[in-house]
């Protein structure tokens, strides 16, 4: 009997406090009853520790299904000892730091069609499938490998499997778009330093991810300051957290969002290019300014500049203009041309109406044909596109119209031709569900042809389509 009431005694003690590190019991002779306290009549049983089998005990077996009416344990059963009734689940395994990544992309069928006799001969470097004999080719195959590597170190990498190497007649090549590293010095990610290849944060278009632009290609007058939009180098950014979580909705909830190029941006880049060999050593400075402002009616309107300057060195080769035969001379300098420019940018962001446009001007080099020698000169274009966002009778419609225009160097092309453009497009996108969409548009273009001499400027008109699908 007393050995019942002892042990019923300990179960009870076991949950009088889980703080409790020490218990005094004492046992009434006469009736056998267990109390925490002295008192008339009792004898102290001794000083009892609180102890946790589970620590120490071998897994119990897998659990069987209970009986349909439970059993009430027998009072000899009871532990003998103040233990824990329960196991503790198993701490959770630290993520390796491959766990932490994640794998995504996207793929763009793009579609080609001249509408008259003039198109076969329109060249866009935005576009390699505008052209006699081209129509139907894969624009894009991105594959995006990115994610923690630590909690101040992340990973972006970003081959295209569309790509076609110059003077190739053979496409969908892989090669390197991103790879680099972003370095966090906060807990909140306010400041970091992207180091490696990356966009270089002029001109927001520029920035704005083709997965998610409206028409399918980039201005000419932003795009020729950094073709491919990236280059080798050191970006500082800075962006506070409420800001970066505002630039993260800009584009989870559809309204074409440029993602997080900073509030403020520094950086210093080779200056020749994505995938080019450094040829001056000498480096290209940048600076960025954005801002995305929210009214109380909800709308967001973004503000921003951008500068950049440094030297570049453009490639000359033979070419016949009237019959005749010569190779450019071009400035003897080690670092080369001068180079430099600035920008001005404004996003009303669709909702549903929005509005969008960019200014640059600056210096380069370009070919001067009656002096046969590459100079540096001034340089001027942008563009304004209005958009409307509006649900479909399958997901949203997005209809835009654009108009864009640009007078000055083609430097990535050899001789740095002049480049003229006046372009007016129009077209929807139709996202159908999140994975897929498709863009129709109507282009009348007047563009020089940069890859060839005499360089003549192209009247044509085209009709675009661009299926692209998303995992």
């Amino acid at each position: 009997m007393k050995t019942s009431l002892l042990a019923l005694g300990l179960s009870i003690a076991a949950t009088l406090s889980a703080s409790a590190a020490t218990l005094d019991l004492f046992v009434d002779k006469a009736t056998g009853q267990i109390y925490a306290e002295p008192g008339p009549g009792r004898t102290k049983l001794g000083t009892f520790q609180q102890v946790d089998e589970a620590a120490t005990a071998t897994p119990p077996p897998a659990a069987v299904a209970a009986p349909a009416a439970p059993v009430a344990a027998p009072a000899a059963a009871a532990p003998t000892s103040v233990a824990a009734a329960a196991t503790p689940a198993p701490a959770a395994t630290a993520k390796k730091w491959y766990d932490r990544l994640a794998l995504r992309g996207y793929t763009q069928l793009r579609f080609n069609q001249g509408l008259d006799g003039t198109a076969k001969d329109l060249r866009s470097p935005g576009d390699r499938f505008i052209g006699d004999n081209q129509s139907l080719g894969i624009r894009r195959a991105r594959v995006i490998l990115s994610g923690d590597l630590s909690d101040h170190v992340s990973l972006y990498l970003q081959p295209d499997f569309g790509s076609t190497p110059t003077g190739s007649s053979t496409g969908n090549f892989a090669q390197l778009r991103d790879l680099y590293a972003d370095i966090y010095f906060d807990k909140t990610r306010e400041f970091r330093l992207r180091a490696g290849q990356s966009k270089v944060p002029y001109g927001w278009e520029n920035l704005q991810s083709s997965q998610n632009r409206l028409t399918p290609d980039r201005s000419d007058a932003l795009n020729t300051a950094v073709r491919d939009e990236r280059d080798l180098g050191l970006f500082f950014y800075y962006t506070p957290a409420a800001i970066a979580d505002r630039y993260r909705m800009l584009v989870s909830s559809g309204l074409k969002g440029s993602g997080d190029y900073g509030v403020v941006g520094l950086g210093v880049y080779n200056g020749q290019g994505a995938n080019r060999l450094e040829s001056n050593n000498s480096l290209h400075t940048v600076a960025h300014l954005s801002y995305p402002f929210k009214f109380a009616s909800g709308q967001i309107v973004e503000l921003g500049v951008d500068a950049y300057h440094g030297y570049f060195r453009t490639s000359s080769g033979a070419i016949t203009v009237g019959g005749d035969t010569f190779t450019p001379t071009l400035d003897t300098r080690p670092r080369g041309f001068k180079d430099q420019r600035v920008a001005a940018h404004f996003i009303i962001y669709p909702q549903p109406f929005g509005l969008q446009g960019e200014w640059t001007v600056g210096k380069g080099p370009e070919l001067d044909l009656g002096a046969r020698q590459v100079q540096v000169q001034s340089l001027n274009g942008g563009y304004l596109q209005a958009m409307y966002r509006t649900a479909g009778p399958v997901g949203m419609l997005t209809p835009y119209v654009k108009y864009q225009t640009y007078d000055g160097g083609a430097k990535f092309d050899t001789n740095a031709p002049h480049f003229d453009v006046e372009e007016l497009e129009a077209g929807v996108e139709w996202q159908f569900w999140p994975e897929l969409e498709l863009t129709m548009a109507y282009s009348h273009m007047n563009r020089t042809n940069v890859t060839a001499a005499p360089y003549r400027s192209v009247d044509g008109d085209l009709l675009r389509m661009q299926l692209q699908w998303n995992y």
